[in-house]
């Protein structure tokens, strides 16, 4: 049967309508993002944009993000996987030479033990899911709220689970803020090992930044470098989960093999940071790029937290807030370890 000239018209009107629900949710993750931006309570731009999402997603307010719904999981999908590449113009390829390899090889060691001591705790010990031990893992073992919702394309993590994570970074990431300055004068550490000792456990950049300037502009400096070395392994991290989830994934070509599912953002991210790296950009630029992903990050988060309604917190308990106890207890008292111990290693074979 042929369709009338009615039937015609309602199709276009639907297609023609389909496009501003879409436009309603950007419009309202960036306009929570901007907000983020904007204020001046002391919180992190991240942590505020979720947490302005998840009051207007748990508010009579929701209905407004459940219209625009296209729009926000475009936020919380393409669009973070764009933010994620534009992370590559923060850091450069020099300023993770000046930390030498003692700062990668502590790097790493922690990146790789917390990691590991995340999922098995999680899981066995916490009774947590796989996926939110990862998140949390991440979170805590790289740099907090990026590394944990640059994570979640490649786990399919729920946006609950991501809130969830993103909550522990903040709670102990604001923790060591005020707890590393007290340590400074009990560890016998000189200025600049402390900076590598901050960079190397700290989960947020900002969070490492203010720690270090507590300390001194030496402190600061190795510090905020030592940060970006954790940064820059992240892309590392996100493609060597991607392989570990397609070994475990039912997901497997006519041969039998595991379909791996590279995550090409990870890769074009580190091409960001290479392109950074080579100076062919003006500062200005940059530093419109620096702006531009903080605002699609912004509005990821604020995407994710319209996404996630309190009923998630009360469901996950308080196993993730002992999992992230446990891990920032590891960080300082075994990152300590790992940065002396390494420290000594390569001084002595220097």
């Amino acid at each position: 049967m042929r369709p009338t000239s009615a039937s015609k018209t309602m199709s276009a009107a639907m297609r023609t309508a389909q496009p501003a629900p879409m436009a309603g949710g950007i419009a309202l993750a960036g306009a929570l993002a901007a907000t983020s931006q904007a204020q001046s309570l002391g919180l992190g731009a991240l942590t505020l944009a979720i947490v302005l999402g998840m009051m207007v997603g748990n508010s009579p307010l929701s209905g407004i993000a459940a219209r625009g719904g296209a729009g926000v999981d475009f936020c919380k999908g393409p669009l973070l996987r764009a933010a994620v590449v534009l992370y590559g113009f923060r850091i450069t390829f020099q300023q993770i030479a000046e930390v030498g390899w003692g700062g990668v090889a502590i790097a790493l060691a922690i990146l790789c033990l917390t990691f590991a001591l995340a999922v098995q705790l999680g899981t066995r010990v916490f009774g947590l899911d796989r996926t939110t031990a990862i998140l949390i893992g991440a979170g805590s073992s790289i740099c907090g709220a990026a590394a944990v919702i640059a994570t979640q394309p490649v786990v399919a993590g729920r946006p609950e689970r991501v809130s969830v994570a993103v909550a522990t970074v903040v709670v102990f990431g604001t923790l060591s803020m005020f707890a590393y300055p007290l340590l400074y004068p009990l560890l016998g550490l000189s200025e600049h090992a402390f900076g590598v000792f901050i960079g190397s456990t700290v989960h947020e950049v900002a969070q490492v930044v203010a720690a270090g300037r507590s300390i001194g502009e030496e402190a600061a400096a190795s510090a905020v470098i030592e940060k970006m070395l954790r940064v820059m392994m992240l892309a590392p991290f996100l493609l060597a989960l991607g392989w570990a989830e397609a070994r475990g994934s039912e997901d497997r070509t006519a041969d039998g093999q595991a379909r791996i599912a590279i995550p090409w953002f990870a890769l074009l991210f580190v091409a960001a940071a290479g392109v950074h790296s080579s100076g062919v950009l003006p500062a200005s630029l940059v530093k419109a790029l620096v702006a531009l992903d903080t605002l699609l990050l912004g509005m990821a988060m604020a995407a994710l937290g319209l996404c996630t309604h309190l009923a998630a917190f009360r469901r996950a308990g308080t196993a993730p807030l002992k999992l992230a106890a446990s891990l920032f207890v590891f960080l300082v008292a075994g990152g300590y370890v790992i940065n002396v111990t390494l420290g000594q290693l390569l001084a002595a074979r220097a």
